[in-house]
């Protein structure tokens, strides 16, 4: 099946009540272990790849990677940017095929927010490319400054402004998530995303969804997030099987195929819970 594009993708989600899983990935063993994952559950999937793997991996070679392996799969694929902090981070992933990318200017004042994601935007609508945004700032390295917390939150009426001056297709919002490993209990606020889906009426982005329980991802879901990143989920199922392969005389192109497993069985467990099973 070819890559399709993230519009689509979510709006079918927004309409149908559910969420989409973004599993961002940087290796062979990750690719097939989400795609084989989704394969069985029968999920849409979102397939991403952050700045920061470029140290890992080049951006065109698992963006043609990916495109191959999309083309086997028998579930709808998107191929996604996430974090792009530059512009000509932006461009390498169009040249490379990418249907969606994620803009973030967070860190910006409104304004310079607005601005940044406008020109993204304009350039992604040449390429026929869907294109998320973030307001808001969704912590880092596990947790926010407790003192900041409310601070961090999207503002409603921001948001509404914000979607209206740049004509994106997702938004990525802040309700007390973070990227990482959670450091302390994470403190959803549940009725400022309720009150984000009601004055938005569009696909909304939850980052930082690895580390939530079951019921937090079930209530997101049910309140109008429609994608969920994923990530350190993956990376800590994978590391802790390379740990208990570690000194088991397994060679490593076992010890490889032990980890995509890994990573498969997380990917699976998220689509259930997202609700997006059966939705291929």
């Amino acid at each position: 099946m070819a890559l399709v594009s993230m519009k689509e993708m979510l709006a079918k989600a927004n309409e149908g009540h559910y969420a989409v899983g973004n599993f961002d990935v940087f290796n062979i063993e990750m690719v097939t272990g989400v795609i084989d994952a989704a394969e069985e559950t029968r999920s849409p999937i979102i397939l991403a790849f952050g700045g920061e793997f470029e140290k890992l991996a080049d951006i065109g070679d698992i963006g043609a990677y990916i495109r191959s392996a999309a083309g086997r799969a028998s579930v709808p694929v998107t191929l996604h940017l996430d974090h792009a902090t530059e512009f000509s981070l932006v461009m390498r992933a169009l040249k490379a095929g990418f249907t969606s990318v994620m803009v973030d200017a967070s860190f910006k004042s409104l304004e310079d927010n607005i601005a940044t994601t406008q020109e993204i935007v304009k350039i992604c609508r040449e390429y026929g490319v869907s294109v998320e945004a973030e307001l808001g700032h969704v912590g880092g390295l596990g947790f926010y400054d407790e003192d900041q917390d409310t601070e961090c939150y999207t503002v409603v009426e921001e948001a509404a402004r914000f979607v209206k001056e740049t004509g994106i297709d997702a938004l990525a919002v802040a309700i007390g998530t973070v990227h990482g490993v959670y450091k302390r209990e994470p403190k959803l606020n549940i009725n400022r995303l309720h009150e984000l889906k009601e004055a938005l009426q569009m696909p909304l982005v939850l980052h930082g969804g690895s580390g939530l329980s079951d019921e937090d991802l079930t209530r997101c879901v049910a309140n109008g997030i429609n994608k969920i990143n994923i990530f350190t989920d993956l990376t800590l199922a994978a590391m802790d099987q390379m740990k208990a392969d570690a000194d088991t005389g397994l060679n490593y192109l076992g010890k490889c195929t032990n980890v995509r497993d890994a990573v498969h069985k997380v990917a699976r467990d998220r689509m259930q819970v997202l609700r997006s099973a059966g939705k291929a």
